[in-house]
C-alpha cells in the first residue's frame, strides 16, 4: 500500500485511554461515550454495584459480579469519519500493572475526576506515568449532578498538583449537585441545558439558549458562570493546542457520564484535539515512521474471552505500516515467523475478524503461539520497542489445586495467567512445582487468581499467604547464603529465571544485610512504561 495512504489512514485514528480513581465512574464514561458515537442504543444504568446491568467493556464474569472493572478493555468504533479506539483501563491499584500496560500503547489519555473528591491518590500515579510517556491528557470533571466541590478549586487542585494549567472548555451552570447547564467557551453567547433521559439510558435532550437578561433570572448559577468565565478569561486560561500536546495544559471538560451530559463534547474533543498516531520510539533510540512496514506492540495477552472457545488473543497496537490478516509476522525477541490467520477488531467481549488495521488500531491475534505482553511484531524491516515494566511485588502467597484430578487444567491456567500478566509466577526450592509462589502488587490480583482458576479452567485452588512484603534481586552465591535462613526465601521467578529474595520486613533485610556481607542484593526496580 503506498505510504501516502497510510499516512492518510493514520490520520484518521484516535487512540485514547481512559484513567482514574476506582469509582469515579470510568466504565460508565467508556459507555457514554460509545452511546454518543451510536455505537450502542441503550446504557447500562449503573444505580450501584449491585444488580447493575452489564456495561460493555465489563466483560468478564469477575467484574460484572462485584461491579469493579479488573482488567482492560477495548472497544473501537467509528464517529465523524474518524476511527477511535478507546481502551478502558481498571481504576483500582491493584490491577496498576495491566492499566500502565494500556498506557504504552495510547496516543492520549483522559483523566476523570470525581466532582466531589478531585484529585485521588491512584489518579496521581497514572499521571505520572502519563507525563513520563509524554501523553496529553484531558479532562473530564464528572458527577457535577451530584453534591461536591467547587469549579475553581478543582482547577486550582489540578495545577497545583499536577503542575498543569487547566484551561477549561466547558463550564457548569451552578454548583455541584445543581446542575442547570454548560457553557462552551468557544460559544459563550449560548448556554446548553439539559433534559436527562429516564434511567440515563439515552443521551439526553440538548437546549441550546441565548445568555440574555432573562436567561439570566431563569437560571440561578448562571450570573455566578459567566463572572467565572471572567476570570478565567483575565488569566488567560484559554486552550492551547501545542501546549496540550506537550503535556503543559490539558482542556478541562464538565458533566455527567452517568447522564449522559457533556459527553458528546467530550467525544468531540477526542476527534478535534487529540494527537493522531505519530511515529514511535525504538528501543535502540530511533524513531519508526508510521509508513514503515507493518509492526506492532503486544500490550496485553487475555485468554478465555470467548467461553465456548477458549482461546487466547493478543491484543497489538499498530505502530507502523499496515496490518492485513494472514500475513506473516516476526517476533523480534526471538527471531521466530508466525501467520496471522485469525485476527479480531475487539468491541468489548465482541468481535469481527479484520483483514487490514492501520497505526493506532488495535488487533486482537488469535492464539498466537507464545506471544506475551511487550513482545515486537514486525514485517519485513526489524524493530524492537522498549519492554513493558515488571512491577516490585508487595505480596506474596502460595497456591496449591484443591483437586488433583485437575493437576493439569490448574497448571495450565497458572501459565495462561502469568503469560496474561495477571500475576508474577515462582518456585520455591523448599516447595517444589506442585506448590508455586504467587507474586502481586495489590491483594485482589490473588481474587483474579482463583476466580478464573476455578471458573474458566474448572481447577478450584487454595491460598496460603505468606508474610513477606518486601523483594530483591539476588544471585545463585546469595541463595547458597540465605538457604539457611528461617525468615527469608529465594524463589526463581518462572517467566525470566531470575532470582528474588523476599524478606518480611525492613528491619528483617537490615539485619541479614549486616549478618552477610557478601551477600548480594539489589532493589527490584521496574523500567518505566
Amino acid at each position: 500500500m503506498p505510504a501516502a495512504e497510510v499516512g492518510k489512514q493514520a490520520t484518521r485514528r484516535r487512540t485514547f485511554a481512559v484513567i482514574s480513581h476506582p469509582d469515579a465512574g470510568k466504565s460508565t464514561l467508556t459507555e457514554a461515550l460509545a452511546l454518543h458515537a451510536k455505537v450502542i442504543s441503550e446504557a447500562g444504568a449503573v444505580h450501584g454495584k449491585s444488580g447493575r446491568r452489564g456495561v460493555t467493556s465489563d466483560w468478564m464474569t469477575m467484574e460484572r459480579e462485584r461491579g469493579i472493572s479488573v482488567t482492560s478493555a477495548v472497544l473501537q468504533f467509528s464517529y465523524r469519519g474518524r476511527v477511535l479506539n478507546l481502551l478502558d483501563t481498571p481504576g483500582h491499584a491493584d490491577f496498576s500493572e495491566d492499566t500502565y500496560r494500556v498506557l504504552a500503547a495510547v496516543d492520549c489519555a483522559v483523566m476523570l475526576l470525581d466532582a466531589a473528591k478531585g484529585l485521588e491518590s491512584q489518579t496521581l500515579k497514572l499521571f505520572d506515568v502519563c507525563r513520563h510517556r509524554r501523553l496529553p491528557v484531558v479532562t473530564f470533571i464528572n458527577k457535577w449532578d451530584h453534591p461536591g466541590r467547587d469549579a475553581l478549586g478543582l482547577l486550582d487542585e489540578i495545577e497545583r498538583r499536577l503542575g498543569i494549567q487547566p484551561t477549561p472548555v466547558t463550564w457548569p451552570v451552578g454548583l455541584a449537585g445543581d446542575m442547570q447547564g454548560l457553557i462552551d467557551r468557544r460559544r459563550p453567547a449560548n448556554m446548553m441545558n439539559f433534559t436527562r433521559a429516564p434511567g440515563g439510558a439515552q443521551p439526553a435532550e440538548r437546549h441550546d439558549l441565548s445568555i440574555d437578561d432573562n436567561s439570566i433570572e431563569e437560571f440561578s448559577g448562571l450570573r455566578a458562570a459567566i463572572e467565572e468565565l471572567e476570570l478565567l478569561d483575565g488569566i488567560g486560561a484559554f486552550h492551547d493546542p501545542a501546549r496540550f500536546l506537550t503535556g503543559k495544559s490539558t482542556p478541562v471538560f464538565f458533566g455527567s457520564a452517568i447522564s449522559n451530559i457533556g459527553v458528546n463534547l467530550l467525544l468531540d474533543a477526542l476527534v478535534d484535539l487529540a494527537p493522531a498516531p505519530a511515529p514511535r520510539s525504538a528501543h535502540d533510540g530511533t524513531l519508526r515512521d508510521i509508513e514503515a512496514p507493518f509492526s506492532g506492540l503486544v500490550f496485553k495477552v487475555q485468554a478465555n474471552m470467548n467461553r465456548a472457545h477458549r482461546d487466547r488473543i493478543a491484543f497489538v497496537r499498530v505502530c507502523s505500516g499496515v496490518f492485513e490478516r494472514g500475513m506473516i509476522l516476526t517476533r523480534a525477541a526471538t527471531g521466530r515467523s508466525f501467520t496471522t490467520k485469525y485476527a479480531h477488531a475487539i468491541f468489548g467481549k465482541d468481535r469481527v475478524t479484520v483483514e487490514r488495521a492501520y497505526p493506532g488500531d488495535i488487533v486482537g491475534i488469535v492464539n498466537a503461539g507464545s506471544l506475551v505482553s511487550g513482545d515486537t511484531l514486525y514485517h519485513e524491516e526489524p524493530v524492537e520497542f522498549p519492554p513493558m515494566p515488571i512491577f516490585a511485588p508487595e505480596h506474596f502467597a502460595v497456591i496449591r489445586s484443591k483437586d488433583l484430578t485437575r493437576s493439569k487444567q490448574f497448571h495450565r491456567g497458572m501459565e495462561q495467567l502469568e503469560a496474561e500478566g495477571v500475576i508474577q509466577v515462582m518456585l520455591s526450592d523448599q516447595r517444589g512445582r506442585q506448590a508455586p509462589v504467587l507474586a502481586a502488587v495489590g491483594p485482589m490480583q490473588f481474587d483474579v487468581v482463583l476466580h478464573r482458576l476455578q471458573h474458566e479452567y474448572g481447577a478450584p485452588a487454595s491460598l496460603e499467604q505468606l508474610d513477606y512484603r518486601i523483594v530483591r534481586r539476588t544471585d545463585k552465591a546469595g541463595r547458597d547464603l540465605l538457604r539457611s535462613s528461617r525468615e527469608t526465601e529465594v524463589l526463581t521467578r518462572n517467566r525470566d529465571g531470575e532470582l528474588l529474595a523476599i524478606f518480611p520486613n525492613e528491619w528483617r533485610l537490615d539485619r541479614i544485610t549486616r549478618d552477610l556481607p557478601d551477600l548480594t542484593l539489589e532493589p527490584l526496580v521496574a523500567a518505566t512504561v
